[in-house]
């Protein structure tokens, strides 16, 4: 495992591991070569293997009890999800690492208010930035006031969806701090 430091509009933020080494064309299909958290995460999303959660739950404590300020976290949220469906994985992620570092766990405070296009198709950070541009709002502005806010995700790209949750978080509910921690991050920020 690899930390990375992930900037954007929140205090700090971290991704425990690149998720793709590398790329190739073998034969008439493109492999891929992932890192141990991101071969986890791609079984857990793209195949349903939910026996990958808790290793990486494990991976998750076992990084935020390095950290300083994990004590002073308030809440966690997992970041919403772009796509309904009956399983979300972040969710449980997020809510199984709030059960074990023993802090609340928000899975509603955040929601997101306008449809957006699929960001994945999309590679101009300006344009993914332009599409998110008020996407987000909050239950209770004054729910989290002051408090110290862990958002959890899965994967890192370009940033645009978390720095538009964090924006909102600081201008809508008044949160004091918000971290970021994701499992991966793509090796390049398009």
């Amino acid at each position: 495992m690899s930390e990375y430091i992930l900037r954007g509009t929140w205090k700090i933020g971290w991704a425990l591991d690149v998720h793709t080494l590398a790329s190739y064309i073998h034969f008439d299909r493109i492999e891929t070569k992932r890192t141990i958290i991101g071969e986890a995460l791609f079984q857990l999303k793209y195949r349903d293997d939910r026996t990958q959660v808790p290793f990486l739950v494990d991976e998750l404590v076992k990084f935020l009890e390095t950290r300083i300020v994990t004590p002073y976290i308030d809440v966690i949220f997992p970041t919403p999800s772009s796509k309904i469906r009956e399983y979300q994985p972040v969710y449980d992620i997020a809510s199984k690492v709030a059960q074990r570092l023993k802090k609340e766990f928000d899975p509603d405070f955040i929601h997101k208010i306008k449809n957006t296009s699929e960001l994945k198709s999309l590679n101009d950070p300006l344009e993914r930035e332009k599409i998110l541009q008020g996407a987000f709002d909050v239950r209770d502005s004054s729910t989290y006031r002051n408090k110290k806010i862990l958002i959890i995700d899965d994967l890192f790209r370009s940033g645009s969806t978390l720095n538009e949750i964090s924006k909102t978080l600081y201008s809508k509910a008044n949160v004091q701090n918000v971290y970021i921690v994701t499992l991966t991050k793509t090796r390049v920020n398009k």
